[in-house]
């Protein structure tokens, strides 16, 4: 008998966290590795959110925090919401988190029951397949193209609820596709969705801010989707704060409750510094950390115009948002280099490993086969001598 649990066993370990262990490994033996597999912002965290979290320390903020948040850090949020995205939450409709990650898996403990169905429109996230899973939902994936710019119609939606269906995952802007929704494009889908009032709809907007001209659209702004809508964010990607760990979601009352209710029995409160420090970085002008976003639209413009110089590699314009880039790969798959064959986005993730020393996701872990991700969250030099050597491996 299996001492692990059937939960365990069914889970898949996370990919982009594999490819980073397997680039740490090759690392540790010397090998030069250019490591473009992790989302993290190669930024530090700005200093004027750091002295927050100094003077935190002095001020002997060390005991549990509240299980949902310091209340002047929920009211930050609330503040947050309304001038960013223009929603009108109440400090009771929000809970603060141990990440994003943990607000995603709190809702779907919440909300979902064995054999209930999640909609992830393709390509998404990789961990919402498996936080659906754990809850012991069943995914229901939503192809698109690279001819829609990764996005799903109307249409397909439609045809994809079934009486099952009870949550659908949105993530704009897009990881790893950088795609951006529309307000029009959010409220053509929203026409649908008003007509299945029992469906809830996650919007992950964790990389909102991260944004090279599309205006953004919150899905909660929808009235009739409002008391439907959770909406996630976090201070990890804009404001190159990964390690601090602090996510947070705005929600009608009756499900912020219940997440409060899950995460005391699992976490409690987040971390008391960085809660903090993340007011803070909420109240200043978004404006203090425009400067990365600034950098990373240069890098996306230098990381474009190399990649379509790839064989094999298609890009169909730049990302609108994020920091990846997702081009289709299918075209070199049954085509052999340097004595191994591709078969698929996973071998050619491996054989850009091993040969080129880069470090890259496959598609296949994002819910769409025929792509790789590859961040462009580091340095120019970086960028230009991985995709010089990805070059040279497929020439």
């Amino acid at each position: 008998m299996d001492a692990l649990s059937d939960r365990i066993n069914s889970l898949p370990v996370s990919a982009t966290l594999a490819m980073a262990a397997k680039a740490r490994e090759l690392k540790n033996k010397g090998v030069d590795i250019i490591g473009l597999s992790l989302g993290e912002p190669d930024f530090n965290t700005p200093e004027y959110i750091k002295d927050a979290a100094i003077q935190a320390v002095k001020d002997n903020y060390n005991s549990y925090s509240p299980v949902d948040g310091y209340a002047d850090l929920k009211e930050a949020i609330c503040t947050k919401f309304e001038r960013d995205n223009q929603l009108n939450y109440k400090p009771s409709q929000i809970v603060v988190s141990t990440g994003a990650k943990q607000s995603i898996a709190n809702l779907c403990m919440v909300l979902l029951n064995p054999g209930d169905e999640v909609l992830l429109p393709a390509p998404y996230w990789v961990s919402y397949s498996a936080i659906a899973t754990l809850a012991e939902a069943k995914s229901n994936i939503i192809p698109s193209s690279i001819a829609t710019d990764f996005k799903i119609t109307p249409e397909q939606l439609e045809a994809a609820i079934t009486p099952k269906t009870k949550l659908i995952m949105f993530n704009s802007p897009n990881n790893p596709s950088g795609t951006i929704y529309t307000e029009a494009e959010y409220r053509a889908l929203g026409k649908v969705l008003e007509k299945h009032p029992d469906i809830y709809i996650l919007s992950d907007e964790i990389y909102e801010h991260i944004n090279y001209g599309t205006a953004h659209f919150s899905i909660a702004r929808i009235p009739e989707l409002y008391d439907r809508t959770i909406t996630v964010n976090g201070v990890a990607k804009a404001f190159a704060m990964t390690g601090w760990r602090i996510g947070y979601i705005g929600a009608a009352e009756w499900i912020a409750k219940a997440c409060n209710k899950m995460q005391g029995q699992i976490t409690s409160g987040a971390n008391c510094i960085a809660q903090r420090a993340t007011i803070t970085a909420l109240l200043e002008p978004v404006s203090r950390i425009q400067y990365m976003v600034d950098e990373f639209k240069i890098r996306r413009d230098l990381i474009t115009d190399l990649v379509n110089q790839v064989n094999g590699f298609k890009v169909k314009q730049p990302p609108e948002g994020a920091f990846y880039i997702f081009p289709e790969v299918s075209e070199l798959f049954g085509k052999t280099f340097e004595g191994k064959t591709v078969d698929n986005a996973n071998d050619l993730s491996l054989l850009i490993l091993e040969k080129a020393h880069v470090a890259t996701v496959p598609g296949d872990a994002f819910g769409y086969p025929n792509c790789i991700r590859i961040s462009y969250s580091a340095s120019r030099k970086q960028i230009e001598e991985a995709i010089r050597r990805i070059k040279d491996l497929l020439s």
